[in-house]
């Protein structure tokens, strides 16, 4: 959140209180792996929470977005080129043969087209693969 806003800047030891206090309140488990678990989950929140508090109004969904993504990242629900899709989309790519130019931009066809072959996550095949034919 730095790159948003300098005044975002946290010190180290801000967070290892807020990482001590996941580690205290945390829910125990028995099985290591599951107090991990628990201990990042709870510390996920925590930091969500303590940040959110104080952010602008304006950038509280960016950081959301952030946030989010990073934890679908984690998860192996999305992979770093999905985010770079959702940054660049189309704007590498070259096409002038815009069937829908009477109605679509330029910019809002090659979107499209990026869309129609970007595989999402872990997936093998395209989703939005029809999309186009569908218009």
């Amino acid at each position: 959140m730095i790159n948003v806003n300098w005044m975002y800047n946290t010190s180290l030891q801000q967070f290892l209180q807020l990482f001590e206090w996941s580690i205290d309140h945390a829910e125990k488990a028995p099985i290591l792996k599951d107090r991990v678990n628990n201990i990042i989950d709870t510390l996920t929140y925590k930091v969500y929470r303590y940040i959110s508090r104080g952010l602008f109004e304006r950038d509280k969904v960016t950081f959301k977005l952030m946030i989010s993504m990073k934890i679908l990242i984690k998860d192996g629900i999305l992979e770093q080129k999905d985010i770079q899709f959702l940054l660049k989309a189309g704007s590498a790519l070259e096409d002038r043969n815009n069937p829908f130019s009477s109605w679509m931009d330029q910019k809002q066809w090659l979107n499209l087209k990026a869309l129609s072959t970007h595989k999402f996550g872990t997936q093998h095949g395209c989703f939005f693969k029809e999309i186009q034919d569908r218009i």
